[in-house]
């Protein structure tokens, strides 16, 4: 079995407030890029995970990788050797390690089925790995687990994704929110969230790593439909009218930084 997992973006990101369990209230627009990591899988002995590609060095515990956790959550018999190819960057904004998993969601139900429970499964896992087992465009409330669907009129719109190669965890940047609700995520079309929305933890992220900002100047000089940072960064993305447009922005990027092109699902 082979599957890609979908590189996730944050088309908005609306943080309303701080919860008591130390999570956050948030309201957001889940977009997924028609590129990724790549897995594959066949059976073995016993559950094996192989991990390779640009990024396979920064992922230290292999054993401890929310691959290897998905895997044992879910029913595949006997056992399944599964080789990772990690192109997207780590503790980037785009749910690297949360569209794998839900690359693994996806091949088991196409192996035998899901647990009716698969979506409390994936919570457990990680907020965004609910939003990646399906991998399409829906809004996100509550932690981001609760998925609703909406109007998608940006299927199919090129898309480049930019990282200035500097990993930023969520966690420090969740903490640096300075706990100001600036209103909720507006109604509409995906295209309409888009282009009103904002992402509430840019700011904070740019407090933290000074190159987000450097990224989100470049793209915004390459004329886009809009340019913004993904979930709490360092990866930024734009929106292009065509191919053409995408690709002479890719042409232009400080080609010191990491950059994935493709067309939202």
């Amino acid at each position: 079995m082979h599957e890609t997992a979908y590189a996730k973006i944050n088309l908005a990101l609306h943080v309303r407030r701080r919860r008591e369990d130390g999570y956050h209230e948030l309201e957001t627009l889940f977009a997924f890029v028609d590129q990724g990591d790549r897995l594959s899988a066949s059976p073995a002995a016993r559950d094996v995970l192989h991990v390779k590609g640009e990024f396979a060095g920064a992922l230290d515990d292999p054993f401890g990788n929310i691959v290897a956790k998905a895997l044992g959550k879910l029913k595949h018999v006997p056992g399944w050797s599964v080789s990772l190819e990690k192109n997207l960057p780590v503790a980037a904004g785009l749910g690297g390690g949360s569209a794998d998993a839900g690359a693994i969601f996806r091949m088991v139900r196409q192996w035998g089925g899901l647990p009716e429970n698969w979506h409390e499964i994936a919570t457990a896992l990680g907020a965004d790995v609910p939003a990646c087992v399906e991998s399409v465009t829906c809004l996100g409330t509550g932690t981001g687990t609760d998925l609703a669907p909406i109007e998608d009129d940006l299927k199919g719109t090129p898309v480049l994704l930019v990282n200035p190669r500097v990993p930023l965890a969520t966690g420090p940047v969740f903490k640096a929110w300075d706990g100001v609700d600036r209103g909720a995520m507006p109604s509409g079309s995906a295209r309409d969230i888009a282009l009103s929305g904002r992402n509430d933890l840019e700011g904070p992220a740019i407090g933290l790593c000074p190159p987000i900002a450097d990224v989100l100047a470049a793209l915004n000089d390459t004329a886009p439909l809009i340019a913004r940072m993904s979930g709490s960064g360092a990866t930024c993305f734009a929106l292009y009218a065509s191919e053409a447009a995408r690709d002479g922005a890719a042409a232009e990027i400080n080609p010191e930084w990491w950059q994935m092109a493709g067309k939202l699902r």
